[in-house]
């Protein structure tokens, strides 16, 4: 096959099955409905939640394990939890967690720090964020750490950034996300989504490949790993596509972006040369299994 074909290919596989895709929603529904009994006393099994976090910007690959999920509380137990003289933020999510359990009380359950973890046999773990929102959509929610306090986020509009610049850039901005996440997943490179997410809109935005199609996909993720490995060392953060919101840095990327690159250039003169074997084998250096053969 040609760099079309493998590229398409590889992009195909990377797609989260539609059997996934039902077991997610149930179990998303299952939560949903406990909290809102609980909490809104109305067994509604989609008000009041949100998909957020990689799933919910459309970024996430097969094998996908973290579900992070927003569930918005009434205003008036913010109020109540603001009362407690020491770490009401705790107590508001210990009081989630209860719930959530008696829907899934064999799962493996722990309020850790933000979120409420809701493990499943399978590996897929659910991260549910108790918050509050805002008029402006974005939310308060609560942080347990260091004697409790509230924390903002805001994400919303850096769903509808990917939402709406995807088919500006003829489709490439999310498989270009979904293909870095499996470097990421293969290499073990220290970035989060959100930065992945938003550093390949920002590469995208000047790339002279960005309007092409498959053909051109070796090319695209060789540049975009030049783009990754020339950021700044020194930089600490990045400001999140459409929030702003600050993204820390995990860990030195430009190592291994510098890596992926350097065989990338391998793997494209490989299939110039004709030998599509052990191109692709290059390519799997990078991306891992799911890459052809």
């Amino acid at each position: 096959m040609g760099v079309a074909e493998n590229f398409k290919e590889f992009c195909d596989n990377l797609i989260i099955d539609s059997s996934t895709r039902s077991t997610i929603s149930s179990r998303y529904k299952a939560i949903t409905t406990r909290l809102n009994s609980d909490f809104w006393s109305s067994p509604d099994d989609s008000l009041f939640s949100r998909y957020v976090g990689s799933y919910g910007r459309n970024t996430a690959i097969s094998g996908v394990s973290d579900i992070d999920m927003i569930f918005v509380l009434p205003d008036h137990i913010k109020s109540k939890y603001d009362s407690y003289t020491g770490n009401g933020q705790s107590s508001l999510l210990q009081s989630v967690k209860s719930s959530i359990s008696k829907t899934y009380s064999t799962t493996n359950l722990g309020a850790d720090g933000q979120v409420i973890q809701v493990s499943f046999y399978d590996g897929i773990i659910f991260e549910v964020v108790p918050a509050f929102q805002h008029d402006d959509k974005s939310y308060t929610f609560p942080d347990s750490n260091n004697g409790g306090r509230w924390k903002k986020t805001d994400p919303h509009p850096e769903i509808n950034e990917i939402r709406i610049n995807d088919p500006k850039l003829n489709y490439n901005l999310k498989r270009l996300c979904k293909m870095t996440r499996s470097w990421k997943d293969n290499c073990n490179v220290p970035m989060g989504g959100l930065l992945i997410d938003t550093l390949a809109l920002k590469y995208l935005n000047q790339c002279f490949y960005k309007d092409k199609s498959y053909f051109y996909y070796d090319f695209i993720v060789r540049d975009f790993f030049k783009f990754l490995k020339d950021q700044n060392p020194n930089q600490n953060y990045w400001f999140a596509l459409g929030s702003n919101q600050l993204i820390f840095r995990k860990g030195n990327f430009e190592y291994k972006a510098k890596l992926a690159y350097n065989k990338s250039l391998e793997a494209i003169e490989l299939q110039n040369s004709g030998k599509n074997w052990s191109s692709n084998q290059k390519w799997r250096e990078i991306f891992g299994t799911k890459f052809p053969t």
